[in-house]
């Protein structure tokens, strides 16, 4: 059965990692140009103006909207042709790698030892060196029958040994001569060279999530850096006269929440964050943001409504954007919208309240990201809620639970202003319209922080 809030049909692409791949080369997008500004009447007139109210589009379903922000992230992937990047690995976790990882060299790439203990050659007893050998040491000499040496683990084994003797099963006579309280096979605890790899094989794909696992392999296969799909570069503009960034709230005025959180959010879907700018209650200001950033993904909070105040579908009017999505059938969050400003770059428009916001960045800002980071769909996965949850009439909810054995368990705290509930989440459940009763399977958004492998990255 395909869960509610899965992609949307045959209108849902599945990512062609090859083509975005094959896309990642340069050129430049150019913004859509500004018409000219009009006043009430239709004339040219003050760039303060604002433009008459365009009739504003029906809510798109939740599973479409999701659907368009990927469709929206592979035309640009398209359009822009980045290159690819050369990552040192310090700086890589997080990217997709753009071409595979062929071995550099054999590994191991000499016979190493696998355990503390002896290197025997042919059978017991053996007289024992007195030199042993140690990980990190040039080549040692080779033994002959009855000889064995000292080693450790990672060590080279010395040229002719049969055998590496555990320090647990040796033991020695009062004249020093080494025995083994257990059976020896020939190649025991020997890591043969080549065993893992030879110089050549590949490793890892195209497409290959780099993961601390993938960053240790690299090392070992030896790499200093890897060629990866390039970061998406994204600004966040924080809208509202309101709002504080230290101290209690006080004379109307409340802390940013929104601000601290949405930059390590977006790193850990793999942008790269270029600025975090604080944007007044003001329309020319506003405007000024938006056309002056080179940013990828613009993200907004707050002013994608129609009050005196919300000056973002103005904006995108009057800079000839082109409004994807406006509105989508989703609670908390139904403000939030996707607009193509120029052929490379998009705008995410979300709710000024903190969970509509975390709405709109799993609903429109992850897909989109997504596609321009070449990163793999996550598996659609579902659970039962152990407790029944309320929904929208006609609306998707979107609703923090914590997974606890074999169920989800709905949190409370999920009003669009808290964030108390998301805080303690490891998942958002998607809630159909009309609700969900206990038992009933609901698709399940991991949270970054919550999911396994990159995720868990937020610098």
């Amino acid at each position: 059965m395909t869960p509610h809030g899965a992609r949307a049909g045959e209108d849902a692409e599945d990512l062609d990692v090859e083509e975005v791949l094959a896309l990642v080369r340069n050129s430049n997008g150019d913004r859509l140009p500004d018409p000219a500004p009009r006043s009430e009447g239709g004339e040219p007139g003050s760039a303060r103006t604002s433009p008459q109210p365009a009739p504003r589009h029906r809510a798109t379903p939740w599973p479409d909207a999701r659907a368009l922000a990927e469709r929206a992230g592979r035309d640009a992937a398209r359009a822009a042709r980045r290159d690819p990047v050369s990552a040192p690995l310090d700086t890589a976790l997080g990217l997709t790698l753009a071409a595979p990882l062929d071995a550099l060299t054999d590994l191991p790439s000499f016979d190493t030892s696998a355990m503390d203990g002896w290197a025997v050659c042919g059978p017991a007893p053996w007289h024992v060196r007195d030199e042993g050998v140690l990980a990190g040491h040039a080549a040692p000499a080779p033994l002959t029958d009855g000889e064995a040496v000292r080693i450790a683990t990672g060590a080279r084994i010395p040229p002719d040994a049969s055998a590496v003797l555990r320090s647990e099963h040796g033991r020695t006579d009062d004249k020093g001569r080494l025995y083994a309280t257990r059976d020896v096979i020939p190649g025991q605890d020997i890591r043969p060279r080549g065993q893992e790899c030879r110089t050549g094989d590949q490793l890892l794909a195209v497409g290959t999530l780099v993961t601390p696992a993938v960053l240790g392999l690299a090392a070992a296969a030896g790499y200093d850096a890897v060629t990866a799909v390039p970061r998406a570069r994204a600004e966040v503009l924080v809208l509202g006269d309101e709002l504080l960034t230290r101290g209690l709230p006080r004379d109307g005025l409340i802390r940013d929440a929104l601000g601290p959180m949405l930059p390590p959010w977006l790193r850990a879907l793999g942008a790269e964050v270029t600025a975090v700018r604080r944007v007044r209650d003001d329309a020319d200001a506003l405007h000024q943001a938006i056309t002056g950033s080179d940013a990828d993904v613009i993200l907004t909070t707050g002013g994608t409504a129609a009050g005196p105040l919300d000056h973002v579908h103005p904006i995108l009017r009057r800079i000839g954007a082109e409004l994807l999505v406006d509105g989508v059938q989703v609670r908390p969050g139904h403000p939030m919208l996707l607009a193509r400003t120029t052929r490379t770059q998009h705008l995410v428009g979300l709710p000024g309240n903190p969970l509509a916001a975390v709405s709109g960045l799993l609903t429109l800002a992850e897909p989109l990201l997504r596609i321009l980071a070449a990163r793999p769909a996550p598996e659609p996965y579902t659970m039962p809620l152990r407790d029944a949850v309320h929904g929208h009439p006609h609306d998707t909810r979107l609703v923090p639970v914590v997974l606890r054995g074999d169920e989800a368990v709905p949190l409370h705290y999920n009003g669009p202003a808290m964030l108390r509930g998301i805080a303690a989440a490891d998942a958002l459940a998607v809630v159909p319209p009309g609700g969900a009763r206990p038992g009933q399977e609901a698709e399940l958004l991991d949270l970054p922080w919550a999911s396994a492998g990159i995720g868990v990255c937020f610098t």
